[in-house]
């Protein structure tokens, strides 16, 4: 067994990925919470390639300078809850019968090694019972969750070389929900596009718990690289372009080209999309849902790659659901309250890149708050 799915500390979030480091710490205001501390820093590129770290040395260092680096108040604490790479995990809902806690461990165990496919003895494994919307079920809905030992080991080594104690490892579609999904709660399915540099997944989320996470063929990145062959141009100024014209601005020659360099790799995105809401609609989660809130789909986009502009419409069009531009500050601030702070991760673009660190800083002081 390891920690995956709970903690008892207050803890800053620290989301890893190929590209970047984000840190970041929530304090209590009120009833709600307000950031305390936050910092991004560029990693160089291949020292994290696809979730696995590839020279933990400079990944450490990376992690002292960014926790030196720190806006806001200084870290008082060097516990953190991790980010840990989706695509290096399994996640599956599993249905088991109503047991005693003595029994269902070792049941569940049992169970989860007809979905993992590795031996158990070379994985960690976490799992967590979902509470139901009612209790009309029969049974009990387990979320198991499970890495590669070496992929973890990997990660705690260098967290270590760091100064930084990981009270908890946590897979980003869990994290990115906790951000979204208000009091981590949802009637209706909820898919969330995850819309990042490197990698882009679809988490579908309903009742309490993330259900499944897939992930998809185009990433922000490969937005830009197709303007850049198309253009021929180099991938700083297809960027560029990218940002300032997306979907939206084709009043000019230059807009227009971007447009038509956009639109191949975003209607396999929404062709990629629509597989996965087919089989969602086909393959029926325990949660039971009435027809009415079964029809009331809804898509939230996040990642850096939700600031395109024209993305949501483009996506609404072609999935035929309402798509909207997730905030990760509804489980954060008061309702309709605009924070008051200048610094950039308040601002609504910005802080969709910061998705996935709050998801993780919420986990960090909520669960002993």
């Amino acid at each position: 067994m390891f920690n995956f799915l709970s903690s008892k500390q207050k803890a800053f979030g620290l989301d890893i990925s190929d590209f970047s480091l984000k840190i970041a710490k929530l304090k209590k205001q009120g009833q709600f919470f307000s950031v305390a501390s936050f910092s991004e820093m560029p990693l160089e590129n291949g020292i994290v390639r696809k979730g696995e770290i590839r020279d933990e040395e400079k990944l450490a260092q990376a992690l002292k300078k960014a926790i030196r680096m720190v806006r806001g108040e200084n870290l008082q604490t060097k516990e953190a809850i991790v980010s840990l790479p989706e695509e290096k995990s399994f996640l599956k809902i599993i249905q088991m019968p109503h047991l005693s806690k003595e029994d269902l461990e070792p049941a569940v165990l049992l169970e989860a090694e007809s979905y993992i496919p590795l031996p158990m003895n070379e994985v960690y494994f976490d799992y967590q019972i979902i509470s139901p919307l009612d209790n009309r079920l029969d049974h009990l809905d387990i979320l198991i969750v499970g890495f590669p030992k070496k992929t973890i080991d990997s990660y705690v080594s260098c967290l270590g070389k760091a100064g930084i104690k990981p009270i908890a490892l946590e897979l980003e579609s869990l994290a990115v929900a906790r951000a979204l999904i208000g009091k981590e709660t949802s009637l209706q399915p909820v898919f969330i596009l995850d819309f990042g540099s490197s990698k882009t997944a679809l988490i579908m989320f309903s009742g309490h718990s993330v259900r499944f996470t897939f992930f998809l063929p185009i990433s922000s990145q490969e937005l830009t690289d197709a303007v850049a062959r198309s253009m021929q141009i180099d991938s700083a100024k297809a960027e560029g372009f990218k940002i300032k014209y997306g979907l939206e601005n084709r009043t000019d020659n230059v807009g227009q080209e971007v447009f038509n360099a956009l639109i191949p790799p975003l209607t396999d995105l929404t062709e990629q999309i629509k597989k996965y809401l087919d089989y969602y609609r086909t393959k029926i989660e325990s949660e039971r849902f009435s027809s009415e809130a079964s029809q009331k789909e809804l898509v939230l986009v996040c990642g850096g790659g939700a600031k395109l502009k024209g993305l949501t419409d483009f996506l609404s069009s072609q999935l035929k659901i309402p798509v909207k531009i997730g905030s990760p500050w509804v489980n954060i601030l008061p309702p309709n309250k605009q924070p008051q702070e200048k610094a950039l991760i308040y601002e609504k673009e910005e802080s969709l890149s910061y998705t996935t660190v709050l998801g993780l800083a919420l986990r960090g002081i909520k669960e002993n708050d």
